[in-house]
């Protein structure tokens, strides 16, 4: 079992390399939990992911015999493009199998990266098994992303930064799939501080390391893919596992929709871009799942490499699930003016119109009614009320639709 010895050790060895990312604590959402909420931005760290850490670890400590034979990963995205650049840095050849359904950004990232990529299978797993059979294939170093000393260590040394800017801090949630970020980070913080509390947040649907802790023994939980894709490993490792059980206080799981929630608040109220794993730590708080953590809790947001495509529809749905973007089907009566009049009474209360459809044709009220389809942007879920309160005392039949 690694030892703070080796996240030291990692720590030295990624100086000058990996990024000391920023901690701030978010007024907003302390407000909101009750808690001194911080954030650990490692979607700042290079290649966008604190997984530059571990691989970076790693590769560091191959012997020059294992780096000529060249480097394979298997990886959703993040410890891709680690690797990627840790093996190009060192001036190794490095070949990635990554699933087909990783987020287009992590797949070009790792390219760009330098390395060669192969994608195969849904999730990690399947990826997975792709590479040791490359592996075995060409003789190269496998290059774990979680189920490794040098990995865990390296992803310890979040755990040395968090402490040295906030040495009282109560608690660290941590995104988990594999455990390789818990484990380092469990490690090095309970190593320092024994009483500090590590909370593990899973998403529900593929809550493999949950289940497990639960059970005693490592076990594989089937389950789709997590918009958190970063965390959707069926398996844990055993190395990790074995940390887990000795250091992790707890492990919480969250809903896609919880997890959509936070990747949208951390958008919007701190201007900071999580990927689904990123934004698991502050679903959990936003949604009430962490309790007696203490004052001071902080948030791992482990990295932002999310698709902009995933963004844009997380983005309207949010916004249509906190009615801050409404659609309302109106009865006009078919004469000039009615449109442009129904238009100006929604902006006196303070609604933007975004988008109109008319329907002209045959209404079963007659010819003189026309059907008005129209989307509102508003402030609040109470906004969007007092809106449709005051057209309906003004006259207006409405129904709001949904979608």
């Amino acid at each position: 079992m690694i030892t703070l010895a080796d996240v030291k050790k990692a720590q030295e060895n990624l100086k000058g390399v990996s990024r000391k990312t920023p901690l701030f604590v978010s007024s907003t959402f302390s407000k909101q939990t009750g808690y001194e909420v911080y954030l650990k931005c490692e979607n700042k760290q290079k290649t966008g992911s604190f997984k530059l850490r571990g691989a970076y670890n790693k590769v560091a400590s191959l012997t020059e015999e294992e780096k000529a034979k060249g480097v394979v990963a298997s990886s959703a995205g993040n410890h891709a493009q680690g690797v990627a650049y840790a093996a190009t840095a060192f001036g190794i050849k490095s070949t990635i199998c990554m699933p087909v359904t990783a987020p287009l950004a992590k797949v070009q990232a790792t390219k760009n990266y330098g390395a060669t990529v192969i994608q195969h299978g849904e999730v990690y797993d399947d990826c997975y098994a792709k590479a040791v059979e490359v592996q075995k294939e060409t003789g190269a170093t496998f290059l774990h992303p979680f189920d490794d000393d040098q990995v865990m260590a390296g992803q310890g040394t979040i755990a040395l930064e968090i402490l040295e800017d906030l040495p009282d801090a109560d608690a660290i949630l941590v995104p988990i799939g594999g455990g390789g970020i818990i484990a380092g980070i469990a490690v090095a913080a309970k190593s320092i501080n024994p009483n500090i509390k590590i909370i593990g947040v899973q998403a529900d649907v593929i809550a493999s390391s949950k289940v497990s802790l639960e059970k005693g023994e490592v076990v594989t939980v089937d389950g789709p893919k997590s918009l958190a894709d970063g965390i959707s490993v069926k398996t844990p490792g055993n190395k990790t596992f074995e940390v887990i059980k000795k250091y992790v206080d707890e492990i919480v799981t969250v809903t896609e929709d919880e997890i959509a929630s936070g990747i949208f608040s951390l958008m919007e109220r701190n201007k900071v871009v999580a990927e689904g794993a990123g934004a698991v730590g502050l679903a959990a708080l936003l949604s009430g799942k962490v309790k007696n953590a203490g004052k001071k809790v902080v948030a791992v947001v482990s990295g932002g490499n999310i698709d902009i495509a995933t963004v844009s529809k997380i983005i309207d749905r949010q916004l249509l699930l906190n009615k801050r973007r409404i659609t309302l089907q109106i009865e006009l009566k078919d004469k000039i003016g009615e449109l442009g009049n129904l238009i100006s009474e929604i902006a006196s209360l303070g609604g933007n119109v975004y988008k109109v459809k008319q329907d002209k044709n045959w209404n079963p009220k007659g010819l003189e009614i026309s059907s008005i389809e129209i989307e509102v942007e508003t402030e609040s879920k109470e906004h969007a009320e007092m809106i449709k309160t005051s057209l309906s005392a003004k006259g207006y039949a409405i129904d709001e639709l949904t979608k």
